[in-house]
């Protein structure tokens, strides 16, 4: 009894002090009351020292309450009617898939949660154009493609046809690719987003690449949203979340996160005992974000309002996402009971309300009132970037096909009574006679529904998603800037690295191509030699520079400021990777050539970030990646998690990268003005990696053959011949990058102690060689009665005396891939195996790629040849000090 007294007394004292807040509310306003409740916390802890629990997250329901929701400008129903229509075709598309050819996949359920979520931004806030001639870019979850191809249907942009091959790209007419993919669709797609995470990070550095090119006063501030549209289980990603403090400290209101939070990922909850949402808005609340819960729909409204005490809301903050899920596939009475019930004075508040209107009770992401009042807000709000999170539930409409369910991520297929209960609940006018065939659905262009879908467009400036290429193509860059890498170094020795940054220095100064250029860093300039462009061009910083640096007192000092052009990321590859793709795609996104420079440690390049560079691939990204420090036998003493050697093995997949690993500045010099020419002159959907070394060496004159600038960006050209062309044993070097110079040392032991001539070759890229081989192979195969082609390889080699000794500072299995087309005996040194921490001398010998094994390779080719006996190699290894009994490299 004394209990209840107390309750009693509590819940009294409760609504004194609430209706003691609504006056303070009603009289001075939200501001007043939000002081006055930081006076009353800190009276209490001076006066009692009460401690308020620290609670990153809000109440269990929606952060805009009823009365402070925005106007619904549209008409409820005919988008009701819209999104059915979307709803079904989206259905039809993966179910009639699926009949044709049993197993070719697709996804029902994303979109179907989400529907609400696209329907309420494509007819209002997804700005195609905005007056001032910006607009909106929309990373869409790759899930809920078929909902997006739905709607383009309606809109007259895709035909039946392509609807009709979806995840059938090869059948004549053409087809839909799964996923948002703008290499297979470049006029539709703009960003690949279902590798999941890639879409939150990419977006975010999207966002702040807009900002660096409004403040370098290359794009003028027009007020452009970016959105991306997340699911709750992708936020699991370390790059979902990776980079959330980037976006508040950089005060990016141009972001909007949406998150459809249907509380499950593909084999079962998202958060089967917690709370996804509350977890995700204690995540970015202190991340500084802009949080926005849409929970509860309309029909909850007077509950919550109703709900004095605060009863109903504990209850629903008690209920894990687990059970949340049971709630929806069970009837009303359950929800009742389960719910309600655990409380009589919760049971009173419902009681009113059928179990069959319990059971049909909105969750906020199905209600596009609220979900545009979250919109509104999102879109209006300044000072920080937003997130939504909208609850839904996973396979919506699908009912006993998967509505809820762990399976329905899954879900292809519909029976015929499965399709006439979706057909019903959504009023699609298709006969019963017809279902089974699960017929794409398109009313007439003059009626209701279209006129009203493309009425709404035309306000927002027209269609979403389009991808159109606006940039027009740039000049030749003037020769000048590359002409003393031509020239060589006459002695002095200098890395290839600093030949790149100075290169870099003077198309920063040119006046045309120079503004364009985005230097890009994850915090290792001074280790690239690159601290002279911090004056030059200044460090981008959105507020400039607050505090005087500790070096201002000399030349190179750290200075950062507003319209500075080098975007100094900080330790992240990935985020660095982001602002790369932003800059390489920015010729199409917003009509402006920018030219990106990402320099980095080769090692961190294709194998940590190697997802995002496939992703910039699908995107028609251009641009040049920089893999410093390159090899694994240049960095000395970093040993194995920083020695690369196989960069250049792990870029072969990537289908329109083009990769090279010069030994040169002159190599450089043409590679970089070919790669300008022919991504921003000729406009081709290419980007680069190039690979330079910190390993200080004297560089070469150019040679004055005609044939080398083509051989240099080809793969392959003679750098010299021996000066002993009388002597009977011939042998060709192939080298590359720093063991180039390996190469080179081999070539004058050969001829001083061994009486063997062998001719040098610079290999620029491996890659390149392949693919031509490759080309002229499938050329030949399809056309036997034609005069065959014969691969650049073969054709540059066949007149040289062989055998052939490759050495490169990558694994073998790099010049391998060129074995069956070089004509003679072919033998590849590389550096397979784990780094070491060791010096460059002792890590080649380690390896074996140094000149004196480049020296027994090549008598032991000569050797099984015929041409020397074996004594002379066995005599050779104990000449060169080689120790034969040594660890393998490759498996120590």
């Amino acid at each position: 009894m004394a209990q209840t007294e107390t309750d009693g007394q509590e819940v009294l004292e409760t609504r004194e002090w609430v209706d003691s807040l609504d006056y303070v509310l009603s009289q001075g306003g939200p501001v007043r009351a939000g002081r006055l409740l930081q006076q009353l916390a800190l009276h209490a802890k001076r006066a009692a020292g009460v401690n308020l629990p620290f609670s990153a997250t809000t109440p269990y329901q929606n952060t805009i309450a009823s009365p402070q929701q925005a106007p619904f400008p549209g008409s409820q129903e005919m988008e009701r009617r819209i999104k059915s229509l979307v709803r079904w075709n989206a259905l039809a598309m993966v179910v009639r898939a699926n009949k044709i050819q049993e197993g070719i996949g697709g996804h029902i359920s994303t979109f179907a949660s989400a529907a609400t979520l696209y329907e309420v931004a494509f007819n209002h806030f997804f700005q195609a154009r905005n007056e001032s001639g910006d607009r909106d870019f929309v990373y869409f979850q790759g899930h809920a493609a078929p909902g997006i191809y739905a709607r383009a249907y309606l809109e007259g942009r895709i035909p039946k046809e392509k609807l009709e091959n979806f995840r059938r790209e090869l059948k004549p007419g053409g087809g839909l690719s799964s996923y948002p993919h703008p290499w297979l669709m470049p006029n539709f797609w703009e960003f690949p987003t279902v590798s999941m995470g890639l879409g939150p990070i990419q977006a975010i550095y999207h966002a702040r690449f807009i900002r660096y090119l409004e403040n370098r006063g290359l794009k003028q501030s027009t007020g452009g949203k970016v959105w991306a549209f997340l699911g709750d289980g992708e936020m699991d990603e370390p790059e979902s979340l990776g980079s959330i403090t980037l976006a508040s400290r950089e005060n990016l209101d141009n972001l909007i996160f949406v998150v459809n939070c249907n509380l499950q990922r593909l084999d079962g909850p998202v958060r089967g005992n917690g709370k996804i949402i509350q977890e995700l808005e204690a995540i970015f609340r202190g991340a500084g974000w802009n949080v926005i819960k849409v929970i509860w729909g309309s029909d909850w409204d007077i509950l919550i309002r109703s709900d004095r005490d605060g009863l109903l809301v504990r209850r629903l903050g008690e209920i894990s996402d687990g059970q949340y899920q049971k709630y929806f596939v069970e009837s009303g009475a359950y929800f009742r009971q389960n719910l309600f019930g655990t409380d009589p004075r919760l049971l009173k508040m419902v009681e009113h309300l059928s179990d069959e209107q319990l059971a049909r009770m909105r969750l906020g992401g199905h209600d596009p009132i609220k979900v545009h009042a979250a919109y509104r807000a999102a879109v209006d709000h300044t000072g920080s970037p937003t997130i939504i999170l909208a609850k839904t539930i996973k396979g919506y409409g699908l009912g006993e096909a998967g509505e809820g369910k762990n399976i329905t991520h899954q879900q292809k297929k519909l029976n015929e009574e499965e399709l006439e209960l979706f057909r019903s609940r959504f009023g699609i006018p298709i006969p019963d006679d017809e279902l089974h065939n699960a017929p794409f659905y398109r009313p007439s262009d003059d009626s209701a529904e279209l006129k009203y879908m493309q009425a709404r467009r035309q306000q927002l400036g027209g269609y979403m998603p389009q991808r159109k290429v606006s940039a027009m193509p740039l000049k030749a860059v003037s020769e000048a800037h590359f002409e003393e890498f031509y020239k060589g170094t006459d002695g002095r020795e200098v890395a290839t690295t600093m030949v790149f940054v100075r290169l870099l220095g003077k198309l920063l100064r040119d006046p045309e191509l120079g503004k364009l250029i985005v230097p890009i860093i994850p915090d290792e300039a001074r280790t690239f030699g690159m601290e002279a462009l911090f004056r030059q061009v200044g460090i981008y910083s959105s507020v400039g520079q607050l505090y005087e640096p500790v070096d201002m007192d000399t030349l190179l000092y750290y200075k950062e400021a507003k319209n500075g052009q080098i975007l100094e990321e900080g330790i992240t590859e990935a985020g660095s990777m982001c602002s790369f793709i932003a800059a390489g795609t920015a010729y199409a996104n917003h009509g402006i050539n920018t030219i990106p420079f990402f320099i980095y440690y080769s090692m961190f390049g294709f194998q940590r970030i190697g997802d995002l560079i496939w992703a910039a691939a699908d995107m028609r990204c251009r641009g040049f990646l920089v893999g410093g420090t390159a090899g694994r036998t240049t960095l000395a003493g970093e040993g194995l998690q920083h020695q690369d050697g196989h960069s250049h093995v792990l870029a072969l997949p990537v289908p329109n990268l083009v990769a090279y690993d010069p030994a040169f500045a002159y190599e450089i010099a043409v590679i970089i003005q070919d790669g300008i020419r022919r991504m921003y002159v000729d406009q081709e959907s290419i980007f680069y990696y190039l690979t330079v070394t910190n390993e200080p060496l004297p560089m070469p004159e150019m040679p004055k053959e005609p044939n080398v600038r083509d051989g240099i960006l080809r793969g392959l050209y003679r750098f010299n011949t021996s000066d002993a062309p009388d002597q009977k044993l011939r042998v060709q070097l192939l080298g590359s990058g720093t063991i180039m110079y390996e190469v080179l040392k081999a070539q004058t032991m050969l001829k001083e102690k061994y009486g063997v001539a062998a001719g040098v070759w610079s290999v620029t890229s491996y890659k390149e060689l392949y693919r031509n081989a490759n080309d002229c192979e499938r050329w030949n195969m399809l056309h036997p009665g034609e005069s065959p082609k014969m691969p650049f390889v073969t054709q540059t080699l066949k007149d040289a005396p062989g055998p052939f000794i490759a050495a490169s500072d990558y694994m073998k299995v790099l010049p391998e891939s060129l074995a069956k087309w070089v004509p003679g005996q072919f033998v590849s040194l590389g550096t397979d195996g784990f780094g070491r921490s060791e010096s460059r001398a002792a890590l080649r010998d380690f390896f074996e790629v140094d000149a004196k094994h480049i020296v027994l390779a090549t008598l032991g080719a000569l050797a099984r040849e015929k041409k020397i006996g074996i004594d002379v190699v066995k005599r050779a290894i104990g000449e060169l000090g080689i120790d034969a009994e040594k660890v393998n490299p490759a498996i120590s």
